[in-house]
């Protein structure tokens, strides 16, 4: 009943976080009109100049919307970066199994599976990316017969995709020993998720197993692999627990600074706190394409470690880095003003904190606050 209950509540999420489109894609590769729903977020036109990671859903029918619903809750809490997601349908005619017909000798798309293949790569994705505004990191995702074949794109000398995952998925000939030959050698950042359950199909379970047993031996700094073998689940009910298991494990870097990062990592480092900023939203960069001003909370987070540990100048560039990031607002001010303070030059830190009532208000500091700093520190 509480899996039942979650699964209905990302549904509810999916439909009432952003706008959702349907369309009719009409496709020269698959001879005919495909159905793409199309998810956009929240504040996607408010946002003119905001690019976001795509994320393509086969079996979109049925997995659309738990996928969407994770997403944009992950996003309300800003745990996982907004996205435009889009889901393939394949439900008319049996298409998921024609979609992702392969040769039982090669192990490589033919026919309707090569069409398919060719659809999304050299269709779908380019009209995407002409008529919204993408970040580079996508992402595909499937189940069974569509989780196997997305593993496809990863033979390419350079992957179409970023991440992928991959749910009880049903492997063609010869994946288990080429997929790890591929995700040993990609130059570029690269997240794969599998999944499994000890209920699932006997048969796709030994094959994932000992594809899992091949990928954990993988070695390469470019690969965040991530499997989970659900107790207690079957071949469906899995669905819905790999959805924000696989999201969570693509975007961890992107997540705000945790209470148990703070405590275990940050406030213990005896210095170079703001470089450890500095490092987390380059990372976030580099792995995600996702180009972001840091967080308002990540900043206090920061200044309560360069407090604790008593490194006041640290707080010169964690200013610099305000300014760059929140140049209307007193932020920046406010943390020239606060090494000032701590390091006792009080009429430079009351003249700077009187200076600020100027600028932007921005979250829990305000004009009075800066004014009364400045009022107390006169004296001093």
């Amino acid at each position: 009943m509480r899996k039942l209950f979650l699964l209905l509540f990302l549904i509810y999420s999916a439909s009432n976080f952003g706008q959702v489109t349907k369309i009719m894609y009409p496709s020269l590769k698959l001879n005919g009109e495909r159905e793409i729903t199309i998810g956009l977020p929240k504040n996607y036109d408010k946002n003119p100049e905001k690019k976001y990671p795509l994320v393509i859903i086969l079996d979109g029918d049925y997995l659309f919307d738990p996928f969407l619903g994770a997403l944009r809750y992950g996003a309300y809490w800003d745990d996982l970066p907004e996205t435009i997601t889009v889901g393939i349908s394949q439900n008319k005619n049996n298409e998921r199994e024609s979609d992702s017909t392969y040769g039982e000798n090669t192990g490589l798309p033919i026919d309707q599976g090569s069409a398919f293949f060719e659809f999304i790569g050299q269709e779908l994705i380019p009209y995407i990316q002409e008529k919204y505004r993408l970040a580079p990191f996508k992402i595909i995702a499937g189940h069974d017969t569509t989780a196997g074949f997305l593993n496809f794109y990863l033979y390419k000398d350079v992957p179409l995709f970023d991440g992928y995952i991959s749910m009880s998925p049903i492997l063609a000939k010869g994946m288990i020993n080429e997929i790890p030959k591929r995700l040993a050698v990609i130059q570029k950042p690269i997240f794969y998720y599998l999944s499994t359950a000890d209920g699932d199909i006997k048969k796709m379970q030994t094959n994932i197993r000992e594809l899992d047993s091949v990928v954990s031996t993988v070695s390469n700094s470019k690969l965040n692999y991530k499997f989970n073998n659900f107790k207690g689940e079957n071949h469906y009910s899995m669905v819905s627990i790999s959805i924000p298991k696989a999201l969570s494990s693509f975007f961890y870097t992107y997540s705000p600074i945790s209470i148990k990062e703070f405590l275990e990592v940050i406030v213990k480092l005896p210095d170079g706190h703001v470089d450890y900023l500095v490092n987390k939203y380059e990372n976030i960069k580099k792995t995600l394409s996702i180009n972001m001003p840091i967080r308002i909370n990540d900043y206090r987070a920061i200044e309560a470690a360069i407090l604790k540990n008593k490194t006041y100048d640290e707080f010169k560039d964690l200013s610099d880095l305000a300014k760059r990031d929140y140049p209307k607002s007193m932020l920046s001010d406010f943390y020239l003003a606060l090494m000032y303070e701590k390091k006792g030059e009080f009429k430079k830190a009351s003249k700077l904190y009187q200076g600020a009532y100027l600028k932007e208000e921005i979250r829990d500091l305000t004009t009075q606050i800066m004014l009364d700093k400045a009022d107390e520190l006169k004296n001093q």
